[in-house]
């Protein structure tokens, strides 16, 4: 009987099912024909529930990889269509397609450079000063003080913000951040509105708060200031989620003009607006939304997108009118207070000046990645708004998203799925199939050459689909 192997991660168990399932036909395990367990004896040997199996098993035949047969059972089902070979790029290697290591885009992360000797150099430099003793204690919940100045200076080197060290709130990462605001800020059962396609981990969080996102229709700018005015008005929401500057996941960046109305229209209908700016240091450094609206704009700036993830150190700026005390009891809720050893450390990078050589190792690689990107896959790729982007976007309707993801599976690549950023819009909203596609994190690979191959077959991979009869399964 078929066993799978359900790995730990973040999305949600009928996903790590789905993802598992085509793993294993990838790689042979389950042939064609293979006819699968019952629901409830899979649900039994896993420790899942039924519920979790059926919603697998079903979107598991959507996406053409079973076949349901009402009184027979669920059968896996013909392969996908071949994809040419791709040639090798490493001399005296090959690519083995169903590898047991798929090369895995799904992780949007700073992509990898050497920061070994830099934290040895500032360990050192903390140890020699003794410096070192408050990672052992707990600390105030805002964070250390040398921890927010250094935050207050990077941000204001790196950002173009001028903030005062005292009005930094010190957050385990910005996943933290996020959830933070929403559960200080809102209900169970309360709206949260953002675009119609938007960070997995702020799904995540109102999930698990209870909360609903209104998602809302985008241009090629982002957000549509009248869909944010209509959205506000109709469903009495207190908070707007947004990530203006290369919106994860469409690429998608705001213009002046476009923050200044977004701005207005907060204004206007009593918005509390959410800036998440952890792509910032990849643009071509607009003003932020907190510039136009201060006294309502939440800004969250955050280490793990452009410097280093493992530190999971971000920073709230809440506007004077919000008081800090709302923050404050949703982090003694969740942590009682933040880490302190990889703040510590970044503290000391930013005195001796280290903070900015690493990001600019981080965006020589961003920039060469990138550019491998676009060379490869070219009119595929979604421009983004800046020369270079951490995540490349490949828009397309979300039948043909589903159908492709399957197929890289098969081949060794692992993609965001198409519906993990997809939010639920009301009836009135236009469609947001212009914001549908799949999503590319270009710095998840551990070398360019893994990305460069990962990269070559999914344009192969979108060649093969074209040329398929979309009638059959595939």
């Amino acid at each position: 009987m078929w066993q799978p192997d359900l790995h730990p991660n973040s999305m949600p168990i009928y996903e790590r099912l789905v993802v598992a399932m085509a793993h294993d036909i990838q790689i042979g395990l389950l042939t064609p024909g293979t006819r699968l367990p019952t629901q409830r004896d899979l649900a039994f040997r896993l420790g899942i529930s039924v519920g979790s199996v059926t919603r697998a098993y079903a979107e598991a035949e959507r996406r053409g990889l079973l076949s349901a047969h009402v009184g027979r059972g669920t059968f896996v089902c013909c392969p996908l269509p071949t994809v040419p070979d791709v040639p090798t790029i490493e001399r005296g290697t090959t690519f083995m397609p169903n590898s047991n290591r798929p090369v895995d885009l799904r992780c949007n992360t700073v992509p990898p450079v050497p920061l070994m000797a830099e934290l040895k150099a500032a360990l050192g430099e903390l140890m020699a000063r003794g410096a070192l003793d408050p990672a052992m204690h707990y600390v105030q919940g805002s964070g250390l003080p040398k921890v927010r100045e250094a935050g207050a200076r990077w941000i204001s080197r790196h950002y173009g913000l001028d903030f005062h060290a005292g009005n930094l709130i010190q957050c385990n990462g910005g996943q933290h951040g996020i959830a933070l605001v929403f559960s200080s800020l809102c209900a169970p059962g309360d709206s949260i509105l953002c675009e119609a396609s938007t960070f997995y981990g702020a799904r995540m969080a109102a999930t698990h708060l209870g909360l609903k996102l209104h998602g809302l229709p985008m241009d090629d700018e982002g957000l549509l200031p009248e869909a944010v005015k209509r959205a506000a008005q109709e469903t009495g929401s207190r908070l707007l989620f947004t990530l203006p500057t290369l919106h994860n996941p469409t690429t998608r960046t705001m213009s002046d003009q476009r923050r200044k109305e977004i701005a207005t229209v907060a204004r206007e209908h009593n918005l509390i607006i959410l800036e998440d700016d952890a792509y910032y240091a990849y643009s071509e450094h607009p003003r932020q939304i907190v510039s136009y609206a201060p006294e309502r704009t939440i800004y969250l700036a955050s280490l793990s997108k452009g410097i280093c993830p493992g530190f999971r150190l971000a920073f709230l700026v809440l506007p004077c009118s919000l008081p800090q005390e709302r923050i404050m009891r949703g982090i003694r809720a969740f942590g009682y207070c933040p880490p302190t050893l990889g703040a510590l450390v970044f503290s000391e990078w930013v005195e001796d000046g280290r903070i900015d050589s690493i990001s600019q190792m981080v965006q020589k690689e961003a920039t060469a990645r990138w550019n491998l990107a676009q060379s490869i896959l070219g009119d595929l790729v979604a421009c983004p708004g800046a020369a270079r982007s951490p995540h490349a976007w490949l828009p397309m309707p979300t039948t043909e998203a589903a159908h492709i993801s399957t197929s890289l599976l098969r081949f060794g690549v692992e993609v965001t799925p198409p519906e993990a950023s997809e939010v639920s819009t009301e009836a009135s909203e236009v469609s947001t199939e212009a914001a549908m596609g799949l999503r590319l994190c270009l710095g998840a690979p551990e070398s360019q050459n893994k990305l460069q191959r990962a990269l070559e077959i999914i344009k192969n991979v979108i060649k093969a689909y074209n040329r398929t009869d979309h009638n059959r399964v595939v």
